[in-house]
Parts: structure tokens; sequence; C-alpha cells
């Protein structure tokens, strides 16, 4: 029994001596590293429990298990299914019921809540009669201008600024983009700009004489430019010099003098003695 015991005594305390010297072998950069690990998997547990969701009221026994870091230390850290099974789901309360108050439709006078003049004018129309196109008219920029004598100054820059939509050229898509006004917010513009539609109709009347004496002046320039274009037709033009060619001689009784003219105009008086 003694020889039995002696190999087995041997070997154990042949294994008490290599850990002791595995133990030894460790430096102190080494064990620093060993308590970082540690440290490091300490914070990323912490972590992972704060971003856990609400849970129903935990039982004091919880399923862990453990997990080896490979650092020379081991984490334990709670089972996720037994953890899963333990969430529940929070429910809010649902919010109030806000009222809102219904639009009246200027023409009609029936409620509604929305429409598209009401959303691209701010016009408290219904889409029902937004389709009366004889009344909710849109125009173009250049046809407010002409129809309503106004400025660009007064669509956009007087407080407050028109709104319009802007939509491609019908007749060519290649033209620039155009922009659509709603009419009677127009004609309000104009009101303001010209008083009354007297004023409009007077603003209009001085535009018109303006432009007929544009047209006078035009014209006139035309028909002048015209007789010196036929007049410089006329006119001989020769690149030597000129030699009079005078026509028969005419007397004059009443001064006594003789005249002869030539085909150039110039008229040579003299007097024989």
């Amino acid at each position: 029994m003694s020889e039995e015991s002696g190999p087995s005594s041997a070997c154990n305390s042949s294994t008490d001596q290599s850990t002791e010297a595995a133990e030894i072998k460790l430096t102190a950069a080494q064990r620093a590293r060993v308590e970082r690990n540690r440290q490091r998997a300490l914070l990323l547990r912490q972590a992972r429990l704060a971003k856990k969701p609400y849970t129903a009221t935990e039982s004091k026994q919880k399923v862990t298990r453990t997990i080896d870091t490979g650092a020379g230390f081991f984490l334990e850290e709670e089972d996720e299914e037994e953890d899963k099974s333990r969430k529940t789901e929070v429910k809010h309360p649902l919010g109030p019921v806000i009222e809102c108050d219904a639009l009246v439709c200027e023409d009609c006078g029936k409620e509604f809540l929305d429409s598209w003049l009401l959303t691209t004018y701010n016009v408290n129309v219904c889409d029902v009669c937004k389709e009366d196109t004889d009344k909710h008219l849109l125009v173009t920029k250049t046809e407010a201008k002409d129809r309503y004598l106004l400025k660009d100054s007064d669509l956009e820059i007087r407080d407050p600024p028109l709104k319009f939509i802007i939509r491609k050229n019908p007749r060519n898509p290649r033209w620039g983009d155009m922009k659509l006004y709603y009419e009677p917010q127009v004609y309000d513009r104009a009101m303001e700009v010209w008083g009354s539609e007297e004023g409009l109709e007077k603003a209009h009347d001085e535009r018109s004489d303006k432009r007929e004496k544009v047209k006078r002046k035009k014209f006139d320039k035309k028909v002048k430019e015209l007789r010196l274009a036929v007049r410089s037709s006329l006119v001989k033009v020769n690149s030597g010099p000129h030699e009079h060619e005078y026509g028969p001689e005419t007397y004059d009784e009443e001064s006594d003098m003789y005249s002869v003219t030539c085909e150039c105009g110039h008229v040579r008086t003299y007097e024989k003695m």
C-alpha cells in the first residue's frame, strides 16, 4: 500500500509545484492586463443591463450562467430566455381627441374641412363650388399685368404678396413656366392700386393714348426715311469732279440779268455789257 501511495503523492506534489510556477511566471504587466479585462467585462455587463426594457416584478431567484472570458476569470450572466419571459409590453394611454372647427364655404355656406383653394390660395371655398370656373378663374402673370395694369412689385412685393402656383406652358413645354394667380385676389389688388374701377379705366385710356402717340411717331419716322431713300435714289452720284452743263439762257427783265441752270441745280447769273 505504501508503494501505491507514493507515486500519487508525488504526482500531486508535482502538480502543485507547476501551478505555483505558473502563478510566479505572471508579471506585473500581465496581472494589470487581466484586471483591465475584468473591469471591461463588468462595464459591458452593466451597459447591457441598463439597456433592458421595462420588466415585471422579478423574482429573487435568477437563472444565471457562467461564461469563461479567457482572461483568467469567469463572468456570470443572466439567462436571456428566462429574462425574455419576464418582459412585459408597456402600454401608454391614448391621447385626447382634439376637435377642430369646421370652415364655412363663402359661396354655398356649407361646412368643410379642407379644399384645394384653401390650401393653394387661402380662400374659404369648398371643392364643389370651385368647379364654377366663371367665378373662380386663374390668370397668368402677363394677363394680370395687362388687364389690371399691375407691376411686378404690386404682385410680389406689396404686402401681402399674392400666392401663385407654377405650371408648364401648355402651348410649348420648352417655354418658361407660367405663374397662375387667383383672379379675384388680383382684382382686389388692382382696386388697392387704382382706387376704383373708374381709376382703372382712366389708366387704360391714358395708356391707349400713349400707345397711339408712339405708333404715330414710328409711322412718321418711317415715312421720312422712305422719302429720303427715294430722293437719294434720284441723285446721280459721280466719282470724278463735276462739270456744269448749263441749259438754255433765260433773261429776267426786272433785274436785267441773264441766267443759266445746270442739271445739278446750280444757277449762274450774269449781266451782258
